[in-house]
């Protein structure tokens, strides 16, 4: 009897086995290969079938699954197609559109997701696709926050999840030749390997075997405590003789576990499995938090949001674990989510998922456990392809990821480009309230618009950019006084301003609308952006009053000969009434005319302070009809 069992390197992980629906004596053999998990072999006789006179839409699909579950994402897709031209289940239209989207082909990826969302629209993929359709757009715009390059321990086999403890690395490999190979990919079985890790360069010395922990299977990941004397790690079931028969494909079904093991004088012992394991189920890819109270894994056992989820459990004092609790829709969804990590501060998560919205395969998302939000974290971290397995260590400032972007699953380093996250809040001034559907504007330090965004439910709004540069940040709301406020250079990561908006306070009395003074460049009548925020005032107020009319008159001061201050504040008071209908107020309703130096607020003639001048360089609003 054969041993079958889900594989640690793919992260997809769930044991789906072959629908008994379209299966006959032709599809026996290659329907056995798939329930084993054999991959290849089973892709090999499908396409026997399909190209010869067995052909169904059974093969079609069974034959895409193949290919999909070891990423060949051209053959995935092209029998994809053929099967979908007859009705299929609404995750076959899903993993298409995967595909498609890792060929970049997000054109026919967006068709096949408008089936899938059609067939499943409760389902929390297809709402995040009905509310943003062309999201990708965005990510493709976001700011690259890091450096990525190939590290120099890879082989032509697997190399994933590399993690860092006391100056060596460990990562799983399948390149040792000399075990078996797997039915699933044709590659070797897993080992866990170290290699000496130079933070200068962030460079890795000549790759071995770690003692004590490798077994008959796959082993790997591998996680550590703070104080490095305690690994927990992944390894196949049949480790300790646990499996399910499987009569169907005369095998024997194991499962990946996580096992706890104790540093000794030469190497690891003490090796047990944890109490969350099952037989029907798989536990992997742990992370242990930083303080050593908390095991992250995946796992795809029951009460989960569908799929592989990420789960965690508390550790006891003996390193025995609790009860395993699920991260909740926040981060799982009804795809898979799998390789948690957790920043050394608990307060980031980063995870693989290919349920969220991503670039194709998998993607890496960063969770902020403060303000409870996933993103995906942009290129060139992630690719078209499965991008999986990220770390990051603050002390070193270098992180790891996992991707087969290259065909083979690789070890990639990754270094934060030195940046800032401006995060924004605007807020009433008044009241503390936040101000959703703010606009704010990111401004460089010559004065140019560099970006503009809305702040979200939260009042917020984030910008990424370069360090060691200053910026400003201008914020306005409807209803509100429009503010800007500085960002001083800075290191990062991160800063905050909090632009606090004053509610615009109007004055109107019986004749007038009195509005802070409207100031023009030297010898100019065009609009600035302070007149035009002042001017939005006045807007506002004719909107909240219907019937008013309003009758603008420019002042100068007495510098200049009287016909040219006449001449100029005519020029000036019709850019006034200019800029009112322009932001929607019937010409009917305001008007205006130049009144030059003829009405003195101060008549102090040749002696006039710049004070006075100021006093008397003003206009007004007059209110001919409320």
């Amino acid at each position: 009897m054969k041993k079958t069992y889900i594989t640690l390197h793919c992260i997809t992980c769930l044991l789906l086995g072959a629908s008994l629906y379209g299966q006959s004596n032709a599809t026996k053999k290659a329907d056995k290969h798939f329930q084993r998990l054999e991959y290849v072999a089973a892709a090999n006789e499908y396409l026997k079938l399909a190209e010869g006179s067995n052909a169904s839409p059974y093969v079609y699909k069974q034959l895409a699954e193949s290919y999909y579950q070891v990423f060949n994402t051209a053959e995935a897709a092209k029998w994809y197609a053929k099967a979908v031209e007859t009705e299929q289940d609404a995750e076959t239209y899903y993993r298409y559109a995967q595909m498609l989207k890792a060929q970049g082909k997000h054109q026919e990826a967006q068709k096949q997701m408008q089936k899938f969302a059609a067939k499943a629209p409760n389902d929390q993929r297809a709402k995040a696709f009905k509310e943003n359709p062309n999201y990708l757009n965005a990510l493709l715009s976001k700011q690259q926050k890091y450096e990525v390059k190939e590290a120099n321990l890879n082989s032509d086999k697997n190399d994933f999840a590399m993690v860092l403890q006391q100056g060596v690395g460990y990562f799983t490999s399948s390149r040792n030749t000399q075990r078996k190979t797997y039915g699933w990919d044709k590659q070797p079985y897993t080992d866990v390997y170290q290699a000496s890790f130079n933070a200068q360069d962030f460079t890795f010395g000549t790759p071995e075997l770690t003692a004590s922990i490798n077994a008959a299977d796959h082993d790997g990941p591998v996680t550590f405590s703070k104080d490095g004397n305690t690994m927990y790690f992944a390894s196949s079931s049949f480790r300790e003789k646990a499996f399910e028969k499987d009569k169907a494909s005369n095998s024997k079904q194991g499962q990946v576990h996580l096992y706890k093991a104790v540093k000794t004088a030469d190497g690891w012992g003490g090796i047990e499995p944890l109490s969350i394991n099952g037989t029907n189920f798989s536990t992997a890819n742990p992370c242990l938090s930083a303080d050593g109270k908390t095991l992250y894994f995946s796992s795809n056992r029951e009460g989960g949001q569908g799929g592989i989820d990420i789960w965690k459990a508390a550790v006891n004092a003996d390193g025995s674990v609790g009860e395993p609790q699920n991260l909740g829709k926040g981060i799982n969804t009804e795809g898979d989510e799998s390789f948690p990590f957790i920043s050394a501060d608990n307060k980031t998560l980063y995870f693989a998922s290919n349920g969220r919205q991503g670039f194709g395969g998998y993607d890496v998302f960063v969770y902020d456990m403060t303000k409870q939000e996933a993103t995906n974290l942009g290129k060139p971290v992630n690719s078209e392809q499965d991008d999986f397995a990220f770390s990051f260590y603050t002390t070193e400032n270098v992180g790891f990821v996992s991707s087969n972007r290259a065909g083979v699953d690789n070890i990639y380093v990754v270094t934060p480009i030195c940046g800032v996250e401006i995060t924004t809040v605007v807020t009433n001034a008044k009241t503390g309230a936040v101000l959703s559907n703010a606009k704010v504007t990111l401004v460089d330090a010559k004065k140019n618009i560099l970006e503009t965004a809305t702040t979200n439910a939260k009042g917020e709004v984030a910008f990424y950019v370069a360090c060691n540069q200053a910026f400003s940040v201008q914020a306005q709301s409807e209803g509100f006084d429009p503010g800007a406020f500085e960002v001083a250079a800075s290191k990062g990561p991160t800063a905050k301003v909090d632009a606090k908006l004053n509610p615009i306070e109007v004055i109107i009395t019986e004749t007038q609308v009195i509005l802070n003074p409207i100031f023009f460049e030297f010898n100019q009548s065009n609009i600035t952006e302070q007149g035009a925020a002042e001017l939005d005032k006045l807007v506002k107020v004719m909107n909240d009053n219907p019937n008013m009319v309003i009758f603008a008159k420019s002042h100068t001061d007495n510098r200049g000969s009287d016909a040219y201050n006449l001449r100029l504040s005519d020029r000036r008071a019709k850019s006034t009434v200019a800029y009112i209908i322009s932001k929607g107020i019937a010409k009917e309703r305001i008007s205006g005319k130049g009144f030059g130096e003829t009405e003195p607020i101060v008549d102090c003639k040749e002696n006039c302070t710049e004070e006075q001048h100021a006093q008397n360089r003003r206009s007004e609003f007059m209110i001919v009809k409320k």
